[in-house]
This record gives structure tokens, C-alpha cells and sequence, in this order.
């Protein structure tokens, strides 16, 4: 018979605290969607960045996440620096407010859907983040890739290049994304994957119900919440 202590018995239920990572187009927002069903709160980093650059955004007539990205710009444009540099601020200290709030309540369970650039948000508060949540990347393979990069060019979001985007002469800023957005995809990968607790393939998700159970229980074992699935 098991040993319970009476400590064990009476113990709060851990929270559910997940955070979503990977490239854009991998599935974060769809399954932080999905995993919102737990009950558990849902925070998109995007729509709080947004929420922070808005005034900025109106001054040039932008607007939703597509705003974002435009008014970034291409990052051959004489502003982009700069403004990748006022988003990647805005990020850092949205990153920070969520991870404080969690500290101070460490009952409160969340799904954090997180931005491609997390991974550039200093080790700090990334070593906080894997402190107070389970991180979860979403990785995508080889062949999936062209579809991220296909996604991205038909519909740009924000993206911090971070230096990996180098302009050949004579080559349209379109020829140079594509050409460099798969560098970029292959120079976050380590990155994505030495902050994760967990990965999971965006392939076998792709088989999955699109439910928060289905979810968890492809976690591995020690990081699914008590009372979901078995072992495997």
C-alpha cells in the first residue's frame, strides 16, 4: 500500500502553467486556444505587446498584429533597428509582468502563448520563465519548415532578425527574406530547444483532437498535470 503522508493529501493541486514556444506558424495561438478549455488563464505575449506599442502604431495608421509587423518594416529599412529594438523592450518587460504576477501567486495556473522572439528576452528572465512555467516547444521538421517560411512570406508577422537578415546586391527585400528566413529558422532551433522542458512534434500534433486533454497527454509524463493520461 502507498505511504501518503498527511501533508501529501491535503496539498493543493499544482497549477497548470505552460508556456508555448517555437517559430511562428507552429501552432502556439491555435493550442493555447485549445488548452484555454483546462479553465486555466490564456495570455497571448502578442496581444499584450500590441496593447503596448498601440500609441505608436496609431501615430502611422497600423493595427493588429499585421500593424505590428508593418510598422516594422522590412529590415533593410532606416527604421527597423529601431523599432526592433522598441518591440524586443516592449517584450522583455511584458515578459516580465506575467513571470512577476506568477510569483506572486503560486497557485495560479496559465498558458502563455509566447513569441518566436522569446529567445531573446536575456537569460535571466528566461532562466525565471523555466522556473515558474513547463515550456513547451513546438518544433517543426525539416519539410515543415518551407510552410512556416511560405506562411510568413504570404503574411509577415513581427520578426526580429537579430543580424540574420544580409542583403545581396541587386536582390528585392522579398528574394533576401526568403532566401534568409530559413537561416533564421535554423539559428533558433538550438535556442527553442535548450529552453524547453518539453518538445513535441508539430507533426504528431497535427494528428491529434483538437482538444486540451490530447494535448497534455502527448506531454511526457512528469509534466502533465495530476490525473491526466498514464504511462506510456
Amino acid at each position: 500500500m502507498a505511504n501518503f503522508s498527511k501533508n501529501s493529501l491535503n496539498a493543493p493541486a499544482k497549477p497548470l502553467r505552460l508556456a508555448l514556444t517555437g517559430m511562428s506558424g507552429a501552432g502556439k495561438t491555435f493550442w493555447a486556444r485549445c488548452l484555454a478549455e483546462s479553465g486555466s488563464r490564456t495570455i497571448s505575449c502578442d496581444d499584450l505587446i500590441e496593447e503596448k506599442l498601440a500609441p505608436r502604431l496609431a501615430a502611422g495608421g497600423y493595427a493588429g498584429i499585421n500593424g505590428v509587423a508593418a510598422w516594422m518594416g522590412w529590415p533593410d529599412s532606416a527604421t527597423y533597428a529601431e523599432r526592433e529594438a522598441q518591440y524586443l523592450s516592449e517584450e522583455i518587460s511584458t515578459l516580465d509582468e506575467i513571470l512577476t504576477e506568477l510569483e506572486g501567486n503560486p497557485q495560479q495556473s496559465l498558458i502563455l502563448d509566447t513569441t518566436g522572439s522569446v529567445i531573446y528576452a536575456g537569460n535571466h528572465l528566461l532562466h525565471r520563465l523555466r522556473q515558474l512555467m513547463t515550456v513547451v516547444y513546438l518544433a517543426a521538421s525539416d519539410a515543415e519548415q518551407q510552410l512556416l517560411i511560405e506562411r510568413y512570406l504570404s503574411a509577415p508577422k513581427p520578426v526580429l532578425w537579430r543580424g540574420a537578415f544580409q542583403t545581396k546586391t541587386g536582390e528585392s527585400s522579398r528574394n533576401t527574406m526568403a532566401r534568409c528566413y530559413p537561416h533564421l529558422i535554423a539559428s533558433r532551433r538550438q535556442s527553442y530547444a535548450a529552453l524547453a522542458h518539453a518538445t513535441l512534434p508539430v507533426a504528431a500534433l497535427r494528428e491529434l483532437p483538437h482538444t486540451a486533454a490530447s494535448f497534455l497527454e502527448l506531454l511526457p509524463e512528469e509534466f502533465r498535470p495530476q490525473g491526466v493520461g498514464g504511462s506510456r
